[in-house]
């Protein structure tokens, strides 16, 4: 049912570009990671569907969370954190804004954004470049970082009084009269975790949110919030050099209780890719990799063999490695949707081309076993940026 690319020398994501250029066709194939449903309806703000326009591309769809809660949203979303936050160089706003109405055109109905990020400038953009697409896209978004005049001061405010203002700030930047899905970026130690809740209870019932979720925060705390208000999706960096929400309880919780798992940063930051290596140099104003411990030079030479564990698997199924990475996290439960990113029209076709893949079990596994097999070397946070995770 599936035709798998043959004889590819290398896999790595320039050279799948290359091998690919013939066979657009083939990755349009449905997919089987999912019983597969159009994308020619989105969900819109208040959980009716609309058509989608003719030429529009299907791929698979997913639920996030249930009862009252379920969301229901492409595949694959799109993160939008890195077009002007913390990857370095990037395109115009003019070439940021074709990549996101091709990501529509595609079939991606989940594009992911925060406060933070800028900060307020990447949800600027989302709102201009998707404002038009209201109805057929779900721009999500998040509180809870503090920012005063435009910076970010580093502290968290998750009182009710600040989770309203930055609602109707987000409100005025995403160019839309509801936010299909608002997150508590991070835990707000100062503020009880019940108050969170009640108040995104009430912005529910009030229609100016859809949704909630909540980012980097642990089984207990899930627990607590969801019995004020169900919670649709926990968002945590999830991927297969950082397995942490497998082993603490929150995937179990989320199994549990009915909650949707969104993983960031689903390819170690563009790390499982394989195109950044120990020669890669990052922009130190606007990248935060800089100052992570896991991108050292002396760490990505160590832990560039889990890359190429990825690539030989690869050449055994006309996958690169980021299809790898992402198929990974699609075959872990059906209600996973993880958001990559990119600035670039070739990665974006390559990452949803992952979807027109099918690998069993026991492959699934024999991949896992071997990327697991080898340490994974520096941490995923320097000590100030892990106070911030729950």
């Amino acid at each position: 049912m599936y035709n798998k690319l043959k004889n590819v020398s290398k896999c790595s994501r320039r050279s799948f570009l290359k091998a690919t250029a013939a066979m657009g066709a083939a990755l349009a194939v449905g997919p089987a990671v999912d019983k597969v449903e159009a994308a020619s309806r989105a969900v819109t703000a208040n959980g009716r569907k609309a058509n989608m326009p003719e030429g529009t591309k299907s791929i698979a769809h997913r639920t996030l969370g249930t009862g009252t809660a379920a969301f229901e949203v492409s595949a694959l979303g799109f993160g939008v954190m890195g077009m002007t936050y913390n990857r370095s160089q990037h395109p115009d706003k003019k070439q940021c804004i074709r990549l996101l109405h091709e990501a529509v055109d595609r079939g991606v109905t989940l594009f992911d954004t925060a406060i933070i990020y800028g900060p307020l400038n990447n949800e600027e953009l989302a709102g201009e470049a998707l404002g038009e697409f209201r109805g057929r896209v779900n721009v999500t978004t998040k509180f809870g970082h503090e920012v005063v005049d435009g910076k970010a001061t580093g502290r968290q405010d998750s009182r009710p009084a600040t989770i309203r203002r930055y609602c109707e700030e987000s409100l005025k930047r995403l160019r839309t009269d509801v936010i299909p899905m608002f997150y508590q970026h991070r835990f707000d130690r100062n503020t009880p975790v019940e108050e969170v809740a009640a108040t995104l209870k009430d912005l529910i019932k009030e229609g100016k949110v859809l949704h909630w979720g909540m980012c980097e925060v642990n089984a207990e705390t899930i627990r607590k919030a969801h019995a004020i208000c169900p919670l649709t999706a926990i968002q945590s960096e999830y991927h297969l050099m950082h397995r942490e929400v497998e082993r603490n309880g929150v995937l179990d919780v989320c199994r549990e209780l009915g909650i949707g798992f969104v993983p960031y940063s689903p390819m170690n930051r563009g790390f499982l890719g394989g195109d950044l290596n120990e020669y890669t140099v990052f922009d130190a104003p606007n990248d935060n990799r800089n100052t992570l411990p896991r991108f050292t030079p002396e760490a990505m030479r160590a832990n560039y063999r889990i890359v190429n564990v990825l690539q030989r698997f690869g050449r055994e199924y006309g996958m690169t490695s980021a299809q790898l990475a992402l198929g990974w996290l699609l075959q872990k439960e059906p209600w996973i949707v993880p958001i990559p990113g990119t600035t670039k029209l070739a990665h974006l076709d390559e990452n949803l081309g992952t979807l027109a893949f099918a690998l069993g079990k026991d492959e699934w596994k024999r991949l896992e076993d071997e990327v697991t097999a080898i340490p994974v070397t520096g941490d995923r946070y320097n000590a100030e940026q892990q106070k911030q995770v729950q």
